[in-house]
């Protein structure tokens, strides 16, 4: 039971969902109810039809390939991931990881090793966090998975993705990741964690290298996809 001063802060200073604005009520964490059942789940790992997959065919061999949510502009994903990537909401990639996680797990996906897409340092420094770390947790918690922050390293800073062609994209980011321990990568089924997929560019320079490195197959898992 919440004590006085605890229901005399709440009533100051409501907590309010991240998806609406609104005021969440007692046992709501992040997101309310109505908005996590709003929330434009692909159900991919169901139907098979796989927008992801689709990114990657004829590019790099991937074991599979899914996305939590459909992304729109101006919707309510981008809102969310906005809220994760750059308002100090790390907590966000969690919630919606362990939610993630639980429907991978009951279509009997799995892997051995989850490692999410490295910021370069001074990114990470700039922001203090980065959001795939959190949403490998998430996933991690649910899953039962391991997963690491540090076989998975980006050498080199580049320049923002998001209004480059994909040939610039890929240009972009290749030959900037590197494995820091190949010998924890030998033959493990391992799982790339992102935010947001639109090309694959980056995703597929990750994958590249880590095949390289020795690994046995990878999986590519993110928050969302663009449609």
């Amino acid at each position: 039971m919440k004590s006085y001063w605890q229901a005399f802060w709440t009533l100051l200073f409501p907590r309010i969902c991240l998806g609406c604005q609104q005021t969440l009520a007692e046992g709501e964490d992040l997101l309310c109810t109505t908005c996590r059942f709003d929330l434009p789940v692909t159900r991919s790992w169901q139907t098979g039809d796989s927008v992801v997959a689709d990114k990657f065919a004829g590019r790099i061999p991937v074991a599979s390939a899914h996305a939590y949510l459909k992304f729109r502009k101006g919707g309510k994903v981008q809102h969310l991931l906005h809220q994760l990537k750059y308002n100090n909401e790390p907590e966000v990639g969690a919630l919606l990881g362990r939610l993630f996680a639980v429907e991978l797990k009951a279509a009997g996906l799995t892997a051995d090793l989850l490692l999410p897409v490295p910021l370069h340092e001074s990114r990470q420094r700039q922001r203090g966090y980065n959001q795939s770390d959190s949403i490998a947790e998430g996933l991690s918690q649910v899953l039962e998975i391991p997963w690491s922050n540090q076989l998975l390293k980006k050498e080199t800073a580049t320049a923002s993705q998001t209004r480059k062609t994909r040939w610039e994209r890929v240009q972009n980011v290749a030959n900037v990741f590197t494995v820091t321990q190949p010998e924890f990568i030998q033959n493990q089924r391992i799982a790339l964690i992102d935010d947001v997929v639109t090309t694959g560019s980056t995703l597929e320079a990750c994958a590249q290298v880590l095949l390289e490195k020795g690994c046995r197959e990878v999986h590519i898992w993110t928050l969302a996809t663009a449609l």
